[in-house]
């Protein structure tokens, strides 16, 4: 017979649930919840504010409830509020204290609210915040990158297309181009950020209250740029908001896992392009010579796994009709934890480019002349004659082994190695940066908190 035992259930039916029901539902959402404690909070805060402004409870109440959450928000922020054995989640653990200090008073914080529309407040706070950690992690690597463009910028290193040699490039241009590529990486991150900056907070359970609350007011006080206006499509925003925002994640993690493919090639004898002190490199338990790139090889395993987080989240929801579903639980246990281990590559990335060493004479190697073949096409051109032709002589050069290569880099236009454009490349991150509006948000939050 199963075991049966008392719950601290706001949603009490009457009835205990059997531990092992209670086990299969909870799994790890209650400790994944406690992350979510801050904003939890910082969402009770706003809610009663405004349930003031519309005189759903006095001001009495209301500077009571303040206190309270003030005190809570503090201990939240050090990490010092659990939630206890008996009780299901965050919401109900917030909502129980205040019971527990303020009595009846604590027990009006749910009026107007579901926790459909908490979990889904929460979530988008949560998110906020770590796309704002995110950023200015992203900032860091790109700043590095485009100081180790500008340092390397005329050392040159071959072109791969098919992995077969190609066309001359550069470090500058190598170590630019992932930079720019973060770039758009923030682009599609700041679109997510859209998605998710818009309030939930009012939409109940998917239906709205027949209290007269004021959203906008709530809106306003948690700095989100706008509402998420049908209570219906505001449900239906979860699932859809993990699932956007871990594709703009992904892409982060897409544009670090080629990079680290690339030094992985770079670094091994066959290329020899770069180099590592060996503190930031691994030995071998049987070939005493092996110095591995064991960061870098991880580095790109965990962002692989990264990529894989938009297909399990859109999996999860794909046929869900609208309204909430217990199905949206299962999100948190991939998703939430996703911001950390991207943080961690972002940041083991950086501390690993802070040590690159490159190579300053590859293409003196003889297995590089045909490299410059472009270079001689041009030539040609140059004297008159069509490219077409001019093609087709190189190439007869080549099979006769008469080709002679001249390593004169004449490239000009934007985005070439003689012309790298890493001044626009920064002007075009800072304007994106600055469009995300992290400040207004931090302004609203910090009021909200300290009023």
């Amino acid at each position: 017979m199963m075991k049966k035992k008392p719950k601290n259930k706001l949603w009490d039916l009457g009835k205990q649930s059997s531990e092992k029901i209670e086990h299969f539902t909870a799994q790890s959402d209650r400790e994944l919840d406690v992350q979510l404690a801050e904003f939890d909070i910082l969402g009770t805060l706003a809610h009663v504010t405004m349930l003031y402004s519309v005189e759903l409870i006095s001001d009495h109440e209301l500077q009571r409830l303040k206190t309270e959450l003030k005190k809570l928000y503090q201990s939240a922020i050090k990490g010092k509020i659990k939630i206890e054995k008996d009780v299901e989640d965050i919401h109900s653990q917030i909502e129980i204290i205040l019971t527990r200090h303020l009595g009846q008073i604590g027990k009006k914080i749910h009026m107007g609210r579901s926790r459909n529309d908490q979990i889904l407040v929460d979530l988008k706070m949560y998110i906020r915040r770590q796309i704002s950690n995110l950023v200015k992690q992203v900032q860091q690597v790109f700043d590095l990158l485009l100081a180790l463009s500008e340092k390397y910028r005329d050392v040159l290193l071959p072109g791969y297309t098919h992995l077969q040699i190609a066309m001359p490039s550069s470090f500058g241009l190598w170590f630019a181009a992932y930079a720019e590529s973060l770039v758009d990486d923030l682009i599609l991150m700041q679109a997510a950020y859209r998605i998710v900056n818009k309030n939930p907070l009012g939409s109940a359970a998917g239906y709205g209250t027949p209290f007269p609350i004021d959203r906008r007011l709530t809106t306003e006080l948690l700095g989100f740029a706008d509402l998420n206006y049908n209570s219906v499509y505001a449900q239906m925003t979860r699932g859809k908001t993990e699932r956007i925002v871990s594709q703009a994640l992904a892409a982060v993690a897409a544009t670090i896992s080629k990079m680290c493919m690339d030094m992985t090639l770079y670094v091994s004898q066959n290329f020899a392009f770069i180099s590592f002190p060996d503190h930031l490199l691994t030995g071998s338990s049987i070939m005493p010579h092996k110095k591995n790139p064991d960061v870098l090889e991880l580095l790109r395993a965990k962002c692989n796994r990264l990529q894989t987080l938009p297909f399990e989240n859109t999996l999860i929801t794909t046929n869900l009709p609208s309204g909430y579903h217990r199905d949206m639980q299962m999100l948190k246990q991939n998703f939430l934890p996703s911001f950390a281990e991207l943080s961690e590559c972002l940041n083991m990335l950086y501390h690993m480019l802070q040590y690159i060493d490159v190579r300053k004479d590859i293409l003196q190697d003889e297995q590089y002349r045909f490299i410059f073949s472009v270079n001689a096409v041009q030539q040609e051109v140059l004297k008159g004659m069509t490219f077409r032709d001019a093609h087709r002589l190189v190439s007869k050069k080549i099979k006769q082994g008469k080709f002679e290569a001249s390593q004169k880099i004449a490239y000009t236009h934007e985005g070439s190695i003689g012309n790298l454009a890493n001044e626009r490349i920064k002007q075009i991150m800072e304007i994106v940066i600055n469009e995300y509006g992290f400040e207004r948000v931090d302004r609203a939050l910090y009021k909200l908190v300290h009023d």
